[in-house]
């Protein structure tokens, strides 16, 4: 839906961002013929999928936000950050929804992950996930934290695609029956590997399982 330039300094965790080009909105009915267990919208612009749609879409099946978008505003080809100004309506439509440390900053106006993750689960959302860079991330739900440790990578090469990364192996295995926690492990797995190479994921999940279980052994 976007073309974006992304440009990284040494820390690899924040980046700026520009705005190339940009394709129109998806609308409620362009989706109307699609049916799944999961919608996840991916957001990469506010007006990406609107309060409409993820209520349409809420109406089917689960759905899945991953926050960055809605946060997004485009002045000229610059990318600033913004609150959603339909955060409070949305959040209960939305099952699962993931913000990394910014993003939840500027969501619920603190710093602190567990305040942050209280205050959207307050506004309606079942699964709140926080994702905190080399820090690892949290998971909650039901009253209950969850921490999931950051595996470091071998080799820092690309970010890019980082937060996709975790909400795709996070869904997929909740999808599949995993609890919270073996989901989030799965999900920070999958991140080190993609972090370790230029472009999208590209591993397997026997590739995930491998990594988990070299960590476990390196722990002990």
């Amino acid at each position: 839906s976007v073309y974006f330039e992304n440009k990284y300094g040494e820390d690899m965790n924040n980046r700026t961002q520009r705005v190339l080009a940009k394709a129109d909105p998806f609308t409620a009915e362009n989706l109307r013929d699609i049916n799944a267990d999961i919608y996840h919208l991916g957001t990469l612009l506010a007006d990406d999928f609107d309060l409409d749609t993820i209520k349409a879409l809420a109406a089917k099946g689960t759905v899945a936000v991953d926050v960055q978008g809605y946060l997004r505003k485009v002045t000229g080809e610059d990318v600033v950050h913004v609150d959603y100004d339909k955060k409070r309506e949305a959040m209960p439509y939305i099952s699962i929804l993931k913000a990394n440390e910014k993003e939840m900053e500027v969501l619920t106006g603190t710093t602190d992950p567990r305040r942050a993750a209280k205050i959207l689960s307050g506004w309606g959302c079942r699964e709140v996930l926080l994702t905190l860079g080399d820090k690892g991330s949290i998971i909650y739900t039901e009253g209950v934290f969850h921490e999931i440790p950051a595996l470091p990578p071998a080799d820092l090469v690309d970010a890019t695609g980082c937060g996709d990364t975790y909400m795709a192996g996070y869904l997929y295995k909740r999808s599949r029956g995993a609890s919270y926690q073996e989901s989030g492990t799965f999900a920070a797995a999958m991140c080190t590997l993609k972090l370790q190479d230029k472009g999208p994921f590209s591993g397997t999940e026997e590739d995930v399982e491998k990594l988990i279980r070299n960590s476990l052994k390196n722990s002990q």
